[in-house]
């Protein structure tokens, strides 16, 4: 892996993150101007930053993304709705929504089911990207595949291993079990702990097409340095 993917490529793979509640606009101006400078493929930031990094990124290539119901999922269909509609308002290009952890632990797959569709389908219609973060610290293997399985017939663009506030982050059997699970017709997303070249490399390899962490800048340092 480490001799197939150039610098270009891999930068263009990474979600530069800051989702910390004490996040000043200082530290979102920082972040927009590292994420222009590496030629990253997004900053994912909580909504209320949006139109702010959206005035800072407009015109320079790289997204603006907005994580919904974060971290916990846990707020109904209409009020997730309402927030991603916000956020694509002010300038957001992709949406990470948390989907029910405690609806799909139920097995209320009619739950999940109709909750991806929603937000599905308002990034859709507006041509905007719809990723579904699963948090798979608290999900068995089976529950995984299920959502993944759910995934495969809403067809959101991306799914996603975790927020980054679980009690543990991506691991290379869940990317693979996702990708395996859902082939070409979904994207993964791995975050959550990747702090290396070596953690985002073995991410890749397991099927991700992106990778969300607040170590971009430092990953990509390791790559020019080799």
């Amino acid at each position: 892996m480490q001799n197939i993917i150039d610098e270009k490529t891999l930068a263009g793979m990474i979600d530069h993150t800051n989702l910390k509640a004490f996040a000043t606009e200082k530290d979102f101006e920082k972040l927009c101007q590292e994420a222009k400078e590496y030629h990253f493929a997004m900053v994912a930031i909580n909504p209320y930053p949006v139109a702010f990094c959206k005035s800072i990124l407009k015109d320079t290539g790289v997204h603006v993304g907005a994580a919904i119901a974060f971290p916990l999922g846990q707020t109904d269909i209409e009020s997730k709705v309402a927030e991603t509609l916000q956020a694509i308002s002010d300038g957001a290009d992709e949406i990470d929504y948390v989907l029910n952890i405690g609806k799909l632990k139920e097995g209320n797959t009619e739950y999940i089911r109709k909750e991806m569709q929603a937000i599905t389908s308002v990034c859709r219609e507006r041509g905007i990207i719809c990723k579904v973060i699963f948090e798979n610290c608290y999900l068995t293997k089976e529950e995984i595949r299920l959502a993944a399985e759910i995934a495969k017939e809403v067809r959101p663009d991306f799914i996603k291993t975790s927020t980054g506030f679980g009690t543990s982050g991506a691991t290379y059997e869940d990317v693979k079990l996702m990708k395996d699970t859902v082939g070409d017709l979904v994207k993964v997303k791995a975050a959550g702990g990747i702090r290396s070249l070596e953690d985002a490399l073995k991410m890749i390899e397991a099927g991700a097409e992106r990778i969300g962490t607040s170590s971009g800048i430092k990953i990509v340092e390791e790559l020019r340095n080799k």
